[in-house]
């Protein structure tokens, strides 16, 4: 019996009685979604978009979130190279489920009865997740874990380390409710050994083949509707109809094998569709840099596995969305594969990326005129202007900024000692600290911004006396502009001090003009 979690919202707790209801009808091959867009990319929090869909709209949910994992990770994104952090932790364990569950919920809602949800996760809190899985999509509803071995052990147990090495990723895999869940048996080819062992026989024309059994499963028992006849002189109980079983011995597949007594059936390599896929797929290796598929997102992954996922729990023109869609790879893979998608993604950044890859790799056009034509994607929602940015308040215009620049916004906002954030370089890790204190010994630079037309002279050298006290050689400023004696004063700090403070427009930021500042 499917458990109930009644302290779920109404909609969800009768979650069972609404599943029973027959999906919305699927729309002709080639149309979208009359009930919603598709071939669009929205920026902002998933939470707030997902409520704008109707119930039971998306065939197929991939996500693939944030884990928790108190990782930092810095890398080089999109076409300008602009240096950017991709942020990965959250307070505690709980704090990670707490932010997941509404959003859980939502993709719930939204999910057909017919249709399938796969949710990304690491060891962290793998476990964790498929609890709180199991309240929202019922026990019942649980499918499959699947693991994907995505790297090899050299990359995690080190020597000295007490653990084994963490070798793969978990996909959680839920049904909508029906059934009648999409499922497209998908196959891996036949390793050689297999072949071996397996297909040891050969006929006259060299053919391989493996002889399989022709016997009625169960033995002889006319009370199962077994039909009862002789094939090649042998009296039986047989799996096939009399008809059937003279056609295969006429197109030469039933033989009796040498030595044995009892006609069997050649199954023949050439026409082996594989071994069917199961929970174990070590077969798709990970994305490393120097991949021709590798955007630099820290959590891309490949092409193949999207696929896979994409071909088992969905059809053409069926809806596929990621909530989570990083770098877009999901998007790419539902586009090849002529699926109608939706991609969501809090990262305005991150959308330009895949909309350069969406561009680039499926020549899709992003083109308003084209979209509506049924020929082209759109991203909705990228949300800055500078006359915005003017309007915002200043600690929500420091905290845009920061991110921005892929730092750490400073949690600090009074007595901050002129420094608003902090940037890790490549390969630095963060460590902990404490509310009000800024550890010296890591590698970081600090960013410093102001909410002003033109930042002067005195500014900078507030900024110079934090990046003195702090011992850091380099940081960032952000402004929307500068003076004439502003910049003369870092022309100086560099000469005399040896230290070098980046200005940095918030033109600069939004045209992705950075990169050539950032390293």
């Amino acid at each position: 019996m499917r458990r109930k979690d009644v302290s779920y919202p109404p909609h969800v707790a009768s979650r069972a009685a609404r599943l029973k209801e027959d999906a919305p009808a699927t729309e002709p091959a080639g149309r979208a979604s009359a009930l919603l867009d598709t071939r669009v990319v929205y920026c902002g929090d998933c939470l707030e978009q997902l409520k704008k869909l109707p119930e039971h709209c998306v065939d197929l949910i991939y996500i693939d979130p944030p884990f928790n994992s108190n990782r930092n990770y810095e890398v080089f994104w999109g076409e300008t190279k602009e240096k950017r952090a991709f942020q990965d932790r959250h307070e505690s364990t709980q704090a990670y489920i707490d932010f997941m569950r509404p959003r859980c919920v939502e993709l719930g809602r939204v999910l057909k009865p017919t249709g399938s949800f796969y949710y990304h996760c690491d060891w962290h809190a793998s476990h964790y997740v498929k609890v709180m899985l199991d309240q929202i999509f019922g026990e019942n509803n649980f499918i499959n874990e699947v693991v994907w071995k995505r790297q090899t052990s050299h990359n995690d147990a080190k020597q000295g380390s007490k653990h084994f090495g963490r070798l793969h990723d978990v996909l959680l895999f839920y049904c909508g409710g029906s059934e009648a869940y999409t499922w497209n048996q998908q196959y891996v080819p036949l390793d050689q050994s297999y072949i071996e062992s397996h297909y040891s026989q050969a006929d006259e024309r060299g053919r391989r083949f493996q002889w399989g059994d022709l016997r009625a499963p169960g033995g002889a028992a006319p009370s199962k509707g077994n039909p009862h006849y002789t094939v090649l002189g042998v009296d039986g109980y047989w799996r096939y109809t009399q008809e059937k079983m003279e056609q295969f011995i006429r197109e030469g597949r039933v033989a009796i094998p040498p030595g044995g007594e009892v006609p069997r059936y050649k199954r023949f390599l050439d026409e082996s569709k594989g071994l069917p896929v199961g929970s174990v797929w070590d077969d798709i290796n990970p994305i490393n840099s120097q991949a021709k598929e590798s955007r630099g997102y820290p959590t891309q992954k490949p092409l193949p596995l999207l696929e896979r996922i994409i071909q088992t729990s969905s059809n053409e023109n069926d809806i596929v969305l990621d909530a989570f869609c990083g770098c877009g790879t999901a998007l790419v893979a539902a586009q090849k594969l002529k699926r109608q998608w939706i991609g969501i993604d809090v990262s305005p950044t991150a959308c330009r990326v895949m909309a350069k890859r969406l561009r680039d790799v499926c020549g899709l056009p992003e083109d308003e005129s084209l979209w509506k034509n049924g020929r082209g994607f759109v991203v909705r929602g990228l949300p800055w202007t500078e006359e915005k940015l003017r309007a915002i308040p200043p600690f929500e215009f420091e905290n845009w900024a920061v991110i921005a620049l892929g730092g750490i916004p400073n949690k600090t906002k009074v007595g901050d000692k002129g420094i608003d954030g902090r940037i890790f370089p490549v390969g630095a890790e963060p460590a902990p600290f404490k509310e009000h204190e800024l550890a010296l010994q890591e590698r970081w630079y600090p960013i410093q911004v102001k909410q002003k037309d033109k930042v002067g002279r005195p500014d900078i050298d507030q900024f110079e006396t934090a990046m003195r006290r702090s011992r850091r050689e380099k940081g960032f400023f952000v402004a929307f502009d500068y003076t004439e004696d502003a910049l003369r004063e870092i022309d100086r700090f560099f000469k005399d001090d040896h230290a070098v403070i980046a200005p940095l427009t918030v033109r600069e930021i939004l045209d992705e003009q950075i990169a050539r500042k950032l390293v």
